[in-house]
């Protein structure tokens, strides 16, 4: 696999105000929301919102869980699970967040939740039945494009935030109210003012979270290429008619061009054009549900033939 050099470097001027923002939020809230890309779980952590949290309990939400493998995402299930202080759960446009579930993880995390975090003791909440109910913000936190609007969306049973395939729709922060105790807020994707991890950022580029401005086309299309051939070689022979010789993510370009018409005048492949299909295609599942990221106990595909 090739080594890439092209360092990705994308901190739009809003972030800067938002960084500020979420630091007042979480300081307040009783209960924090990461939701997580579930096709790259440990990428679309932010290291810097676990450092803002501190001690606040969390529930994690494998978003976008129909874009990635079932096996892989249940994996990933009972990996966090294993943080026994927290809790887990997926979520996708065909099987959305389970909320009588995540009432429960709510309900328990705030009761037991450590490190000082405030909340105040209601009675008789009906939604959150058995004992006695919990109040306070949660604030929905993450890096751009993982889907916190669409879960605020999705919570609140109406729309109230704008939502899209490119990050950094969001730029403030946006609330609703969700049972009669609790407010949920959303918050502006955040990333690191620099993206110290070059392997995460061209995860996060591949799946989107990164701005197109930001990015090489060519290079991240060249990079999720070397990864397929890798380990999903067989969606690529179904999608582009891949065959045994191509080994390269230049032959998987040529043949994204012969199959979708990406030439140049003379005849030649259009490299970035050819890349952007490709991208475009895993994306949205074209080439199958594809994760890029494991868990420690699970070892990777080699050449998987499994769609």
């Amino acid at each position: 696999m090739r080594d890439f050099t092209v360092a990705i470097s994308w901190y739009p001027g809003h972030m800067h105000k938002a960084r500020k923002e979420l630091g007042a939020l979480l300081r307040g809230a009783g209960l924090a929301m990461e939701v997580l890309d579930a096709r790259i779980p440990e990428a679309s952590s932010n290291p810097l919102l676990r450092h803002m949290r501190a001690e606040l309990p969390v529930v994690r939400i494998l978003n976008k869980c129909d874009l990635a493998d079932p096996e892989t995402t249940n994996a990933w299930l009972s990996h966090y699970a294993a943080d026994g202080g927290n809790a887990c759960l997926a979520s996708g446009r065909d099987t959305p967040l389970d909320s009588t579930r995540l009432n429960g993880h709510i309900r328990r995390l705030a009761e037991n939740a450590r490190g000082g975090v405030q909340v105040i003791a209601r009675r008789g909440n009906s939604d959150f039945s058995g004992s006695p109910a919990v109040s306070g913000k949660i604030a929905i936190i993450g890096i751009p494009n993982v889907g916190k609007s669409s879960l605020l969306n999705l919570l609140a049973g109406r729309k109230l935030a704008r939502t899209g395939n490119t990050p950094a729709i969001t730029r403030r922060q946006q609330t609703a109210a969700y049972h009669p105790d609790w407010t949920l807020v959303d918050t502006p994707g955040m990333l690191r003012p620099r993206l110290e991890d070059q392997r995460a950022a061209l995860l996060m580029a591949s799946v989107g979270s990164i701005g197109a401005a930001a990015i090489d086309t060519s290079e991240i299309g060249a990079f999720l290429a070397d990864r397929l051939l890798a380990g999903h070689r067989h969606a690529l022979e179904q999608r582009y008619g891949i065959t045994a010789a191509d080994n390269t993510a230049e032959a998987v370009f040529d043949r994204i061009a012969h199959a979708r018409g990406a030439r140049r005048k003379g005849g030649a492949a259009d490299l970035e054009r050819a890349a952007s299909i490709l991208l475009q295609d895993f994306r949205s599942a074209r080439l199958g549900r594809i994760s890029l990221e494991f868990p420690p106990d699970m070892h990777p595909p080699t050449n998987h033939h499994k769609q």
